[in-house]
């Protein structure tokens, strides 16, 4: 049996998002290795992964999670019960309220909300940071490049000329999309260039995420070896905050061919929505991998797969099969975990994909089903 024809069983329900709980102890395990040669600290970034009903095996491995939100960081202090870090573009009054009894350290994006409320966070025992824009561009894609020009994320060394930084404890720095230790490397000589004096004040560096480490092919050794080399240079507390890289082919979207329909080709309709369900697919924009399909000239039968919402450019893309589609054939899209079950949404009222853990010893369990409760209490 393939990695994915082991999802379509049965028990597993369609839609759904299926964890396969032996994949993200693999992910984890690579994680505590880091964590134990390099001395850095991993979190877990709710924004990439927030699948609480997984986080008693994470915990295991990863020493809290960092928060983009007030209700992010209500979720890890709830749920994961050990450190709470938080970073936003911009705080209210009420939001740093609400935050300050459940983290340990924030990271402030300008130097006004750091004068609105460093003092504050101080004054709560909470650990204080500063973001900072090395303006070194890594992301391929500019939706998610932090560095790119014009971007409202972090503090460019220009902007701290005679501003007094005394009382900055650490420094945020997030520049990385799904990238490399090279990019990484590159990153971090920029940010000795350009905020060395505040590296050798400050008692920690948060190197934010993007460390794709659990992705075949990358160079952990190189990792490593830098992380190493920035603990013994500056004598700091290292933390890395990944989203993808914990979840990282951990497991698959499961749905099902609804019907068959024909204009200039064959449209198969699924019950899934790319709008609502994977997202990503539209805004990156990226063709997702399917088990036993392959490019649209690859194999006999040639089909564009539809969403089923209304939206006329919900189409997930082109993929030839080995046989003819036909309604109740389930197909399953690989590597759905990170950043996709967070962006989900209840667009058109499309059923919501059920959540699932497929588990070390062989068994499923079905976390959460969605019903129409959940679509009516999403508006008023």
């Amino acid at each position: 049996m393939s990695n994915m024809n082991k999802y379509l069983r049965e028990d597993i329900p369609s839609p759904c998002y299926v964890l396969d709980e032996a994949l993200l102890r693999n992910n984890l395990e690579l994680m505590k290795r880091v964590q134990v040669e390099s001395g850095a600290s991993i979190i877990l970034a709710l924004k990439g992964y927030s699948m609480w009903s997984a986080f008693p095996l994470i915990k295991q491995y990863l020493k809290g999670c960092t928060a983009s939100s007030v209700w992010e960081a209500q979720l890890a202090a709830d749920k994961f019960g050990s450190e709470v870090h938080a970073y936003a573009p911009a705080y209210k009054a009420e939001d740093i309220k609400q935050l300050l009894p459940i983290v340990n350290h924030i990271s402030f994006n300008s130097i006004s909300q750091w004068e609105a409320y460093a003092d504050q966070a101080k004054a709560a025992g909470v650990s204080v940071g500063l973001r900072v824009n090395p303006e070194h561009q890594e992301a391929d894609t500019e939706l998610y490049d932090p560095s790119a020009p014009g971007s409202r994320l972090g503090v460019r060394a220009s902007e701290l000329e005679n501003v007094s930084l005394d009382d900055v404890e650490g420094i945020h720095v997030h520049n990385l999309c799904e990238c490399d230790s090279y990019a990484l490397e590159r990153t971090l000589a920029a940010v000795e260039n350009k905020f060395g004096d505040l590296l050798h004040q400050v008692k920690w560096l948060n190197l934010g995420g993007g460390h794709l480490m659990t992705r075949e092919g990358y160079d952990v050794d190189h990792l490593i070896s830098q992380l190493q080399r920035l603990k013994a240079t500056y004598n700091l507390d290292i933390i890395l905050e990944p989203g993808s890289a914990v979840a990282w082919q951990t497991g698959p979207l499961v749905c099902e061919v609804v019907d068959i329909v024909e204009n200039q080709g064959s449209i198969a309709l699924l019950d899934i929505s790319a709008t609502a369900h994977m997202p990503d697919v539209l805004e990156m924009p990226y063709r997702p991998h399917i088990e036993g399909a392959g490019l649209p000239a690859d194999k006999p039968y040639r089909y564009r797969l539809g969403g089923n919402s209304c939206l006329a450019g919900d189409v997930i893309g082109e993929y030839s099969f080995d046989e003819p589609l036909k309604p109740g054939d389930r197909l399953v899209f690989a590597d759905m975990m990170h950043y996709t079950m967070v962006k989900t949404t209840f667009f058109n009222g499309v059923q919501h994909p059920d959540i699932g853990i497929l588990r070390e010893d062989g068994s499923f369990e079905r976390i959460r089903h969605f019903t129409y409760e959940d679509f009516r209490s999403r508006l008023s």
